[in-house]
């Protein structure tokens, strides 16, 4: 890297462009070791703009260069290393530019590249500067025409942004494409793929009644593995004009999938790339995990469609504007498409893995950063997952109607525009008449908020008080940390099992609910409910409401009765895990003093509760029959034992399998999926069940009934699951 690129770049230094662009025209001429592009830049000044223009740049050989036609002599403009720079320009104009590169020398994978005989484009976040010179940031939006020359033979397949509008051969025998995308985009969303690919092909009736062309190219050999991915970007289609009234807006929508592609997969606008793992998939090759993966990545990158695309970050501190909201939809889709209760798991049990620890280490970072050196060092979990995480609070606090009535106005004030993170609240704020002022700090403030909580049961009141106290350690940069906006969900399940209403000092209902969102937002506060005639065990962070760490008093008969009782699937979930945990803790002390460990079986009378209630989506229930991951426990050690802990967990787990051996030898046996491999969610699900109940008869020692199972399961399996 270049020593003038590592100066720190800040948000509050931001400067708008000074020229726009409103059209690309760009031509290219595709040889792996001598590419020629030109461009044609329609450039308007911005506004109250004196400056001059300035176009990032890197590796480019600069052939010519003209203003309305007029070739410019070296003395009218500035070039150097990272970039060109051209002052005098008229306000309005067009620029020229011819350039070479060397697609196949370019080992960055940045730009325009040539991997496994395929020209292949990766732009995000500062790639376009090594195809030509550009005013390479987001905030410059320009519709595109896009012009590929290239020998036939050797690269049947040329394709970019938009509609295919012509096509032909020339008369150096060489054939051409050309495509327009008639939407504003930043050049990061730019892209072009040339090569000898196979096409697997389908059609979408949009809502409207239109039909769109439906494309995924792969390596030849691959087509029998396109379907699961075809059939995933139809529901999200469907599902993005359902749940938001959004749809797909051109002729044709492409995929282009391979093996040496370097990223996972980018949203280019209208013509998506992905590493061939993320969408190719059969029986033969695939788990149901990674099917619902694929389904997942293909919703993500379809979804960019209108939050990245149509609307898009205005410079690269607002990256979580559009991941981060990106992220929340694709969760949201496959909890439709799914189990809600076991996504929200899979996302919690993510979050604490990936991001908490982020936001505990030297790295710690809000989801919108003061500063960078690297924008590829800020794709985190941070600004994915706890970006996502900002979002659904905001779906908490307004509601799944008042939710959509923002993100409608989001649309419609900034529809191909380049914006803020601001500008998004600003629109859930206006399109509900609610101030989310003190919410905002999320966006700054970084660290994970640790939530203690107390309570009080007053007989002879019939009330219930809860007492929560929030605090936020210091983290690098920020020492001052100030109370945040916490949704805290909450409900009360009585002695009975079933969830009371409440009745919130303060606040009047004619209907009551049984679950609650609190506005935590200062240091201390305290929730009276009343007519609560029986002492009950408080549900906190129902659906994990807020990503934040809890610190309860729960005892561990309350844990217990959560697990078994809790109406909400999160937290009944969560009671078992850290039940469990504090088992397993137990036993590691017991283990490091050198003593000999018992097993206490009152979790495994919990779980065989839950195996017992025949109301239980099975891919919930094999989620509660998972134990916590060795990190999970270790994490909360003043001193990580892992070896330790590995022991304990396995002890623990063997006493649950002799414990209730009947119930997972029933639960295998009759969870077997009858007919041929569908990685369908019913299917999956009851596969998941039965392979986490072979997985307790496995920690068994020495049980021929238990090894014959697994043997005969192995030998027969027709599925990579299984």
């Amino acid at each position: 890297m270049k020593s003038a690129q590592l100066k720190a770049t800040y948000l509050k230094d931001y400067v708008a462009p000074a020229f726009l662009i409103n059209h690309v025209d760009l031509v290219f001429f595709l040889e792996p070791e001598e590419t020629s592009v030109t461009s044609s830049l329609k450039l308007e000044r911005s506004p109250a703009s004196t400056g001059p223009l300035v176009l990032n740049g890197d590796e480019l050989r600069l052939v010519s260069l003209k203003v309305d036609g007029r070739d410019l002599a070296q003395s009218e403009y500035e070039l150097n290393e990272i970039s060109l720079t051209i002052d005098g320009l008229p306000n309005s104009c067009v620029l020229e530019i011819k350039t070479e590169i060397d697609p196949v020398l370019n080992t960055q994978l940045e730009g325009l590249y040539l991997s496994g005989g395929n020209f292949c484009t990766q732009c995000e976040a500062e790639g376009f500067r090594r195809i030509t010179f550009y005013p390479d940031r987001p905030d410059v939006m320009a519709t595109y025409t896009v012009t590929l020359h290239a020998d036939q033979e050797s690269y049947p397949v040329l394709l970019s942004n938009g509609n295919l509008i012509d096509q032909g051969v020339g008369v150096d025998g060489k054939h051409w494409a050309r495509w327009h995308d008639p939407f504003p985009k930043p050049c990061y969303l730019f892209a072009l793929v040339a090569g000898n690919l196979a096409c697997y092909e389908d059609k979408y009736r949009r809502g409207s009644g239109q039909d769109v062309a439906l494309k995924i190219f792969v390596e030849h050999g691959n087509e029998d593995k396109c379907a699961y991915a075809m059939d995933a970007l139809k529901r999200s289609m469907r599902w993005d004009e359902e749940r938001f009234g959004l749809e797909y807006d051109l002729d044709i929508f492409n995929i282009v999938a391979v093996s040496d592609f370097n990223m996972g997969a980018m949203e280019n606008k209208s013509l998506n790339i992905f590493n061939s793992k993320c969408i190719l998939a059969s029986a033969d090759t695939a788990t149901d995990l990674e099917f619902e993966r694929i389904e997942a990545i293909v919703a993500h990158e379809y979804f960019h469609n209108w939050t990245g695309n149509r609307v898009t970050c205005r410079d690269w501190f607002q990256l979580s504007l559009k991941e981060g909201l990106t992220v929340y939809r694709d969760q949201e889709f496959t909890s439709d498409m799914r189990s809600a209760s076991v996504k929200r798991i899979q996302d919690v049990r993510t979050l604490r893995a990936r991001q908490f620890p982020e936001d505990a280490g030297p790295l710690s970072h809000s989801i919108r950063p003061e500063t960078y050196i690297e924008i590829n060092n800020f794709y985190t979990a941070t600004v994915y997952e706890k970006g996502a995480e900002v979002i659904r609070m905001m779906h908490e606090i307004l509601g799944r109607e008042g939710f959509r009535k923002g993100m409608d106005l989001y649309f419609e004030r900034h529809d191909n525009q380049a914006v803020t993170c601001d500008d998004f609240v600003v629109a859930m704020e206006d399109a509900n008449d609610v101030d989310l002022h003190h919410f905002r700090l999320w966006y700054s403030q970084a660290g994970t908020p640790e939530v203690d909580a107390s309570w009080f049961y007053n007989e002879a009141d019939k009330t219930f008080t809860l007492n929560l106290t929030q605090y936020t350690a210091p983290t690098p940069g920020q020492e001052d940390k100030h109370p945040l906006h916490i949704p805290l969900t909450v409900g009360l399940v009585g002695k009975d099992g079933k969830d009371l209403p409440l009745y919130l000092e303060g606040e009047e209902m004619e209907q009551p609910d049984t679950s609650l969102t609190l506005r935590v937002d200062q240091e201390r506060q305290s929730f009276q409910f009343n007519n609560v005639d029986d002492c009950p065990v408080p549900s906190i962070n129902r659906n994990f409401s807020a990503p934040i760490k809890l610190s309860t008093k729960y005892s561990d008969d309350d844990l217990s009765f959560l697990m078994r009782s809790d109406s909400d699937a999160f937290s009944r979930w969560d009671a078992s895990q850290f039940y469990a945990s504090r088992l397993i803790l137990k036993l590691v002390a017991v283990i490091q003093d050198g003593g000999e460990l018992e097993f206490d079986p009152s979790y495994a009378h919990s779980l065989s509760r839950n195996i017992a209630d025949q109301s239980l989506d099975p891919a919930f229930l094999a989620q509660i029959l998972i134990l916590p991951s060795i990190n999970y426990v270790a994490e909360q050690m003043q001193v990580a034992d892992f070896a330790a802990v590995d022991k304990a967990r396995l002890f623990f787990k063997a006493g649950i399998a002799n414990e209730l051996i009947d119930q997972f030898q029933e639960l295998y046996l009759q969870g077997e999926v009858n007919g041929s491999y569908s990685p369908d969610a019913v299917s999956a699900g009851q596969r998941a069940l039965r392979n986490v109940a072979l997985g307790y008869l496995a920690a068994i020692e020495n049980d021929p009934k238990c090894i014959d199972l697994i043997v005969n399961q192995y030998e027969g399996a027709d599925n990579m699951t299984d």
